[in-house]
């Protein structure tokens, strides 16, 4: 059963599986289960029952998750079909864009899809200055602008524009378009 324990050194979403009855009765009994170890959700939920054969019908009860977004998280029951899914596409992502769809789940939609993210998402910056100072660069916004002058753009105060305005948002340095 140890094939899919989960590596605290490890990256994956996982989940702490115990029952309702086993931890009612004073037992913490269960087990870190590295949710991408699995072919499909129906192997998961073997494993899971198999995990907890010694009851007849166990009332699952994650007590605890980790390298996924808590929005995602909840106590009660087995994740579905499509939260285990979710959770495997969310797996392959590499850290900016886990970080940057945590990010947007947490603090714009919380039932966003990724792509949703991926559409509105622009990317990681110190702050919202120097994304709007290279946002001006790009769209050549500052093409005809002397070099001397440039210098006096107060790039902080165009971001505020940006940002009060609803032209983008920014959070922990991750930038996005509105909806």
């Amino acid at each position: 059963m140890s094939e899919h324990a989960h590596n605290i050194n490890y990256d994956s979403p996982a989940i702490y599986l115990g029952t309702y009855r086993k931890y009612n009765n004073g037992s913490l009994f269960g087990q870190w289960i590295d949710l991408t170890t699995f072919d499909d959700y129906e192997d998961f939920c073997d494993y899971c029952h198999r995990l907890h054969a010694d009851e007849h019908d166990p009332e699952f009860m994650v007590q605890d998750f980790e390298n996924y977004p808590e929005c995602w998280y909840h106590e009660s029951g087995l994740p579905t079909e499509e939260e285990f899914d979710r959770l495997q596409e969310y797996a392959e992502l590499d850290d900016e864009k886990k970080e940057a769809y945590k990010t947007y789940l947490e603090n714009i939609n919380a039932d966003a899809e990724l792509q949703e993210c991926e559409e509105r998402y622009i990317g990681k910056y110190d702050d919202g200055s120097d994304f709007a100072e290279q946002f001006l660069e790009e769209c050549c916004y500052l093409e005809n602008v002397p070099e001397w002058l440039k210098c006096c753009i107060d790039y902080d105060a165009v971001w505020r524009t940006f940002d009060t305005g609803g032209d983008f948002s920014e959070y922990d340095g991750y930038i996005f378009r509105p909806y």
